[in-house]
């Protein structure tokens, strides 16, 4: 390309911002695009609800429940040592907001929120697994309500993520707090009016354990028990397993395209090869985010089909297990990826317990040698007087 006197060689035109890589597209001008993933995402919502109240309407036939899955101790060790875990798990997530303002970015603003939904999901499902309910009782109900709840807002906030980083990613355009309020909204009102119309209705409560492990749920004396499980949570789930993998597949396939886009511009941009390490490790994340998601809640949806086709399967002790597991360590595996697996996060941390134990160890030294600050006088003259005497630490 050449300039207008036909000589002087002008530089290639460079991508548009949201084709870049967020560290250079944030000092280069942004074009506003409209969010239109949105409102595509609101449209779908409302499908899936149109879809419900036309099941309501007219409730299938339902077949005999099948006999209450009966738990074994061993299997319930395990599902409460994944409660723990993700109980831990969340905590340490809100603990590295608490600690560090300067990592409050929008996208980890969001990740305390999930943290928050899957918090109180861990402890619903610890006390429902440690009570093994024979039975509805009041705090079934309260124990299904609270999991209930929980457990459909992390639905929510997580699907909330994946549509936060499309529109911040790929379509470049600004986000400001009427989108933060949109995801409110969302996620803490819908999971609060379907868990307020559930328990009114009296459909929160004991389900013998084949949809559920130890847990209170979806009672199973209602006989439209099937939409209730469909509307408390599993119609949810489904949604998260198809938007989830289109999304952060779109951003991914932006990024690489990105990715090439800079390759091209390497003699003007200098910099653009210290991208690649953080990026590569970025690419990596967006693939796993969704596979771990669909790994652990996959064996929830399979209960539900075999519950569905009236499969003695249901109660089968690998399946009761998996179940359990995916179902309350989604707190324990947002750690993993967002704090021990995020390198800025994880060097803090580490240093900050460094710190606190280093502290820890020194302050018995400290505390004796403080009575070395102020010696007496010494008698003999031949014994240096304390001017001319050394610390014996440094640190005193």
């Amino acid at each position: 390309m050449t300039g207008g006197d036909g000589q002087t060689p002008l530089p290639p035109r460079l991508p548009r911002c949201s084709s870049l890589p967020l560290p250079l597209a944030a000092v280069l001008p942004a074009r506003v695009v409209p969010v239109r993933c949105c409102r595509s995402f609101l449209l779908l919502l409302l499908l899936l609800l149109l879809l419900l109240l036309l099941l309501l309407s007219r409730p299938p036939a339902m077949p005999p429940p099948l006999p209450p899955t009966e738990l074994y101790a061993s299997e319930r060790v395990v599902v409460l040592l994944s409660c723990v875990l993700s109980f831990l798990g969340s905590s340490l997530l809100v603990g590295t907001h608490a600690l560090w303002p300067e990592l409050r970015t929008r996208p980890r603003q969001l990740l305390l929120y999930l943290s928050l939904a899957d918090l109180l999901s861990a402890l619903s499902y610890f006390y429902g697994v440690l009570r093994d309910f024979d039975g509805t009782s009041w705090d079934c109900v309260l124990q299904g309500a609270l999991s209930t709840f929980s457990n459909t807002s992390s639905f929510f906030w997580t699907m909330a993520i994946a549509v936060y980083l499309y529109i911040t990613i790929v379509r470049g355009s600004p986000t400001g707090t009427s989108l933060l309020c949109c995801f409110h909204v969302m996620s803490w009102g819908i999971p609060l009016g379907i868990t307020v119309a559930a328990v009114a209705l009296k459909k929160i409560g004991y389900d013998a354990s084949n949809v559920s492990v130890g847990w209170c749920w979806v009672n199973l004396d209602a006989e439209d028990r099937v939409l209730w499980m469909l509307l408390t949570g599993k119609v949810w789930e489904i949604l998260a397993y198809v938007t989830l993998p289109v999304l952060y597949l779109l951003i991914k396939k932006h990024i690489n395209r990105a990715h090439a886009a800079l390759s091209e511009y390497r003699p003007i941009l200098s910099r653009a090869p210290a991208f690649q390490p953080q990026t590569s490790i970025a690419d990596k994340k967006l693939i796993l985010i969704p596979v771990i998601f669909i790994i652990l809640r996959i064996w929830s949806t399979v209960r539900f089909i075999l519950t569905l086709c009236n499969s003695p399967a249901v109660q089968n002790s690998v399946l009761v297990v998996l179940h359990g597991i995916g179902n309350t360590f989604q707190g324990g595996a947002n750690c993993i990826m967002f704090v021990l697996c995020t390198r800025v996060v994880r060097t803090r941390l580490f240093s900050y317990i460094c710190c606190c134990h280093s502290d820890e160890m020194d302050w018995p030294l400290r505390r004796s040698n403080s009575s070395w600050q102020h010696p007496e006088p010494p008698k003999n003259k031949d014994v240096p007087g304390p001017e001319r005497t050394k610390p014996l630490l440094s640190s005193t």
